[in-house]
Parts: structure tokens; C-alpha cells; sequence
């Protein structure tokens, strides 16, 4: 029987951690692994606190730990403060740990949350049906998956949260804006600065998401599926594709099925 283990998806602005017990990875919905329960965290001295609370009364040392990590800087602190805490079998998956075949010249330079993200969709995909897996993070990545399930790149576009930042940043006049996630769709006329620079962000996002998935199937010859994870919601995913699915934890999913290795 396999011993229960967390799940660690380190991004740039958040940080998921899934608890998966013998019984979740006896099951599947609808073909992913879904943890018991899971926490959601900005990276930050108060973060481990609340991991501590969230795992309570069980102890981290009682845990095994996979850990996917594209933020170098916290990885590195989880890390040290899990082995303060007696926690003797930590992995930090790469590109080679995961049963996915990767058709790129570099696997390694890769971010592995793509590629988690990937490895969840083969469990998810019709067979002999291309994939494409699109996260809507701190960056927007939108990859291609073949119909044998391999991974063949993709795009990264900025996030709507650092799209936002860069035009007030970068420009003397436009101003700063709460914008950082996908939600609600905004008017495409703005009526004001603010106004305009939502429909931008927002429409550009989810026009370049519509028009990367037709160069995708162009490309192969196939209309792939299309699944959505990341700070989206249902109605994103059916703005990008009629037939688009929004799975909140790809990546957590991928992370288990590596560790379930």
C-alpha cells in the first residue's frame, strides 16, 4: 500500500500543496488524481506557518514530499525548513523524473510545471487525440501534446497580472491596475484609461490563446482537445474553445502521478 504524500506546485506567485493518501491514488475522477485537500499560498515568511496549521495534528516529518518548482529562491527554502523538520525524502522532480517523452532539444530547460501539467492531460486526453494545455498563471503557457501524448512545445505570453504591471511600469501616463487574474470578461470598447487597458489585457490574452490553438491544429492536421488550469475560471475556458475543460490542479495531478511512479 503507498504511504500518503504531498504535492508541491511552486509557481512564481503561488504555491499549491496537495495532500494525497493511498485511497486518492486508488481513484481517479474522470481519469486525473484529485487530492483529499489542498492549500493555497503566497510564497512569504508566514507561509510556512500556515503549512504547518493546514498538515495538523500530522507532523511533516511523517511525509514523503514532491515537490515541482519553477521559482528557484522559496524551492530552496521549503526545502530547508522541511529538513528542519525531520522530513528525510523530499524529491524535486525534473524533466527526466516523469514518464512523459518530451520531443524538444532541451527537456531540461523546460519549466516542469508544463510539463506536470502535460503528463496530468495524457490521462485526460481522448487516444490518438492532440492535447493542448494552457495555464493561465503568473506567465500564460499554451503547449502542444501529440496524439501519441508527446510533448512539443509551445508559447509563453505574459500573465495578465504582469501585462498589467509592465504597462504602468514601462509608460510615463498609464496608470497602475488591480488586474491579475482572468475573471470577468471586460467590455472590448473602454470608455476610460483603465477601461481600455483591461480589454486589452484581457481580449489580447484570450485572442492569442484562440489563435495559438488554430496554429496548433494547422500544424498538426487535428483539432486538439483543450485544457485549461491556472487563475481561470469555466467561463474562460469557453471563451477560449467551445469544447475547452478547466482542471484546477494539472499540475498538482501530474505531481502525483510521477511520485505514483
Amino acid at each position: 500500500m503507498p504511504e500518503p504524500f504531498i504535492a508541491v506546485d511552486i509557481g512564481n506567485s503561488r504555491i499549491k500543496f496537495g495532500l494525497y493518501t493511498p485511497a486518492d491514488l486508488q481513484k481517479s475522477a474522470g481519469g486525473l488524481l484529485e487530492p483529499s485537500r489542498t492549500l493555497d499560498l503566497t510564497p512569504g515568511p508566514a507561509a510556512f506557518a500556515a503549512v504547518a496549521d493546514w498538515l495538523a495534528p500530522t507532523a511533516p516529518g511523517k511525509l514523503r514530499w514532491w515537490i515541482g518548482s519553477v521559482e528557484r529562491n522559496f524551492a530552496a527554502q521549503l526545502i530547508d525548513w522541511l529538513r528542519g523538520k525531520g522530513v528525510s525524502q523530499i524529491v524535486l522532480l525534473a524533466s527526466d523524473d516523469l514518464p512523459l517523452t518530451v520531443a524538444v532539444p532541451r527537456p531540461d530547460m523546460v519549466g516542469i510545471d508544463r510539463l506536470l501539467a502535460a503528463l496530468a492531460v495524457n490521462q485526460l486526453r481522448t487516444p490518438d487525440r492532440p492535447a493542448v494545455v494552457v495555464d493561465l498563471g503568473t506567465a500564460v503557457t499554451v503547449d502542444l501534446l501529440s496524439r501519441e501524448g508527446a510533448f512539443l512545445g509551445g508559447a509563453i505570453m505574459p500573465g495578465i497580472g504582469l501585462a498589467a504591471r509592465a504597462l504602468h511600469e514601462f509608460t510615463d501616463l498609464l496608470p497602475p491596475m488591480g488586474m491579475t487574474t482572468l475573471e470577468e470578461p471586460p467590455p472590448a470598447v473602454g470608455t476610460g484609461t483603465i477601461e481600455a487597458m483591461q480589454s486589452g489585457i484581457y481580449w489580447g490574452a484570450i485572442g492569442g490563446v484562440r489563435h495559438l490553438i488554430e496554429l496548433f491544429a494547422a500544424h498538426l492536421g487535428a483539432q486538439p482537445q483543450v485544457f485549461l488550469t491556472g487563475g481561470a475560471a469555466t467561463a474562460v475556458a469557453e471563451l477560449v474553445s467551445a469544447d475547452a475543460a478547466y482542471y484546477p490542479h494539472l499540475t498538482l495531478a501530474g505531481i502525483a502521478l510521477a511520485a505514483r511512479q
